[in-house]
């Protein structure tokens, strides 16, 4: 047994050190276990040939085909004196050309006769309107007569592909798998056998066997399922545990008084809460009254009221002698906050001032780029307990900001904010503060599960009385140069009836956001142009087709005095048209805007898109969204907009837009596709294996916290949560 790698070793000792530093920079792989985690993407059956009709789609990117040779040619040029070899693929579905070039020619014209075929790997390339890929590394699979043994050995096997990089093809990790995979027999399995049994699971090592080295699709499947089932469970666990351990911290009960700052708020509402308001109301007032730290998301539609949930939270706190922090991504909102809550409290926001309420408190606002004299005022309020809630950035979060009885924390648009920056807040209070997370983009319930697992969910879905629909169209500038001109004409209507527009652009303009330039061929050119620019459509629809308006524009590195500036004339209706970056994409509440023109709206992301349309419609006038788009009608990219145009679901769209992203590390804090700490497990189509590992984790968990009747979950945890996960989980 002394050759079986162990398999938390170094791959170094393995496989040597080059494949070790390639496996670990590229591939993120640093173990035998590592590696054994490292599942192939597909597979590839004796016979049957890969698509390579999909590769249109994949410009730029490594692909691993299996194809047959159709035809091997040699070509001179230079007067002789080069030599090319064009070789053309074929799967049935498609022609691929492949091309070597000089000395390099000599080999492949050997090994790649017609009608042998084979594993190619190399980036898709497009020369002369045509696919191809130059100098791809191949792997013969043994077809012609030479090669019997190989042909026997290849015979009626399925061939793993894996993720791979330019440095490492499929077939080569497909060796270093093999020589790690004597030791799968050491892997500790997480979960209990009764579990296991009870969901007729496979063991896991016949699981990694049979994932690695399948026989029959049947294997695959039966691999799959366990595998999927370690993700879900482990993690499952682990978000189980968080939510146990938050139960034992103590907190104060926070309860409002009767006939207090709360009821007079509530009193001079001069509109009902929906429904969901109060039914949500209810849950936060529930928790906030143990005395345990409320752990709570609340995630509302665009508009749907959520601020109006978090005042009347706050003000609770602030009713029986603590204070309350919200939390804002950017200056623009949190001033945006400051200025509609203190309206919407009116002479209550003015606690201890002349004219203010005997039962109201103070409502300071904190941020970066505060003048000296406000900034120690408000830390003065806040440190003797003066000011019962505060608005702020970041700039909340410094050392030398002291609360007098910190008692609720509020973190709008969660997703903006890094771990440590919620958790440096929540221990300015001398007992862990009651965490209420809210966010406007709608999360499919498993994603809140797996991304939110040690978070109540409080779901808000109706939106207020009087809030008017908005129709969303998209306009193909490109194909119909009229439907633009028409959109600008819609502009000026709106204006000209009394209300107010936003342009929304992918880039600012200022040169500090050039885009790198890449090479690109004269088809290309259109696709790879860089994003429109805030600096340079202003200043289009300036001197053209909204001349004489009242045009500004809103970015996020403009002067934070200015862009205050900007945006408290915009809600004052002042300023006409407003055209922004998506600075403006949270939280902006102006009733009086109806229109909103996205440009290049193509270049964002679905659920992005439906934030942005949520500024307009917000009074009782009708909302009206254009999506502009150059892209062409048959493309992904329009595919996605006519979703976005077909629904105003949030949810729905959230689904799509999972689907397009993948899901992200969702222990990380990138909720964004390119890494994932789930490799087998996709959080929208296993809707039913999470909720069910939920239960039993909840189950597992009450049972024995420490897990100390289960050591192999144990460990199984300790090599999800590495340090930088752990602490994830630890501030989340």
């Amino acid at each position: 047994m002394e050759d079986v790698p162990a398999l938390d070793e170094d791959l170094k000792k393995t496989l040597g050190p080059a494949t070790a530093k390639v496996l670990a920079e590229q591939l993120g792989l640093h173990t035998a276990l590592d590696l054994l985690h490292h599942y192939p993407r597909r597979y590839a059956e004796r016979g049957e040939l890969t698509s390579l009709a999909e590769l249109a789609d994949q410009i730029d990117e490594h692909v691993t085909v299996v194809a047959q040779v159709a035809d091997a040619r040699i070509l001179t040029f230079n007067g002789g004196r080069g030599k090319r070899l064009e070789v053309t693929i074929t799967d049935g579905s498609g022609r691929l050309q492949l091309v070597f070039f000089g000395a390099g020619v000599h080999k492949p014209h050997k090994d790649l006769l017609p009608g042998s075929r084979a594993m190619f790997a190399g980036k898709v390339s497009k020369f002369n309107h045509k696919l191809q890929l130059a100098h791809p590394a191949y792997e013969p699979l043994g077809a012609d007569a030479s090669d019997r043994d190989a042909a026997t050995a290849f015979a009626n096997q399925l061939i793993p592909i894996y993720p791979a990089c330019a440095k490492l093809e499929s077939w080569k990790i497909a060796k270093c798998v093999d020589a790690v995979l004597p030791g799968v027999q050491e892997a500790v399995d997480p979960l209990p056998a009764s579990l296991r049994e009870g969901r007729g699971l496979v063991p896991l090592t016949e699981a990694l066997l049979k994932i690695h080295r399948p026989a029959t699709k049947v294997d695959i499947d039966d691999a799959r399922q366990r595998l999927k089932w370690d993700e879900a469970f482990v993690l499952q666990v682990a978000l189980a545990r968080r939510r146990h351990a938050d139960s034992q911290l103590p907190a104060v009960p926070r309860r409002p008084t009767p006939g207090g700052l709360l009821d007079s708020f509530d009193a001079k509402l001069p509109f009902t809460l929906t429904e969901g308001q109060q039914t949500v109301s209810k849950e936060i007032f529930d928790d906030l009254s143990t005395s345990h730290p409320m752990h709570r998301l609340l995630q509302g539609e665009v508009g749907s009221g959520k601020t109006m949930v978090a005042l009347r939270a706050m003000l609770a706190v602030v009713d029986s002698g603590g204070q309350a922090a919200m939390l804002a991504p950017t200056e623009v909102l949190a001033q945006q906050h400051h200025r509609s809550i203190t309206e919407m409290m009116g002479e209550l926001a003015e606690g201890g001032m002349l004219g203010g309420s005997d039962q109201g408190t103070k409502v300071v606002l904190l941020t970066g780029s505060m003048g000296m004299p406000a900034r120690r005022q408000a830390l003065l309020d806040l440190v003797t307990g003066e000011a019962g809630i505060v608005i702020g950035t970041h700039a909340l979060i410094e050392d030398k900001v002291q609360f007098h009885d910190l008692g609720l924390v509020v973190v709008d648009e969660q997703h903006r904010f890094g771990v440590e920056q919620r958790d440096a807040l929540r221990s300015k209070g001398k007992q862990p503060p009651h965490l209420l997370v809210m966010t406007a983009t709608p999360i499919p319930r498993t994603v809140a599960m797996t991304v939110f697992g040690d978070l109540e969910t409080s779901v808000l879905d109706q939106l207020p009385a009087g809030r008017s629909p908005i129709a969303t169209h998209v306009v193909p500038a490109k194909d119909k140069p009229h439907f633009l001109t028409r959109a600008w004409e819609r502009v000026r209507e709106e204006v000209e009836n009394g209300h107010q527009a936003y342009v929304v652009c992918p880039r600012i303009g200022d040169g500090e956001d050039e885009p790198k330039k890449k090479k690109a061929s004269a088809e290309d050119e259109a696709e790879k142009r860089p994003p429109l620019a805030v600096l340079d459509i202003a200043e289009q629809l300036t001197r053209g087709p909204l001349a004489g308006l009242g045009v500004e524009v809103l970015h996020g590195r403009m002067d934070p005095a200015d862009k205050d500036d900007v945006m408290r004339r915009f809600a004052a209706g002042e300023v006409k048209v407003l055209v922004a970056t998506t600075v403006i994409e949270v939280g902006v509440n102006v009733p009086n805007s109806t229109v909103m023109v996205i440009m290049d709206a193509d270049r964002f992301g679905v659920s992005q898109l439906h934030q942005l349309r949520g500024r307009v419609g917000r009074g009782s006038a009708p909302g009206l969204c254009l999506l502009v788009s150059e892209m062409h009608e048959a493309s992904p990219a329009r595919a996605r907009l006519a979703a976005v145009a077909a629904t105003l679901d949030g949810f729905e769209l959230s689904r799509i837009d999972l689907e397009q992203r993948r899901e992200g590390d969702v222990l990380g804090q990138a909720q964004s596709g390119v890494r994932s700490s789930l490799r087998m497990l996709a959080v929208i189509e296993d809707e039913e294996v999470i909720a069910q590992a939920r239960e039993e984790a909840t189950r597992v968990v009450a049972d024995d916290p420490e897990l100390e009747r289960l050591p192999g979950l144990r460990t199984a945890l300790e090599a999800l949560l590495d340090t930088e996960r752990e602490q994830y989980l630890e501030k989340g």
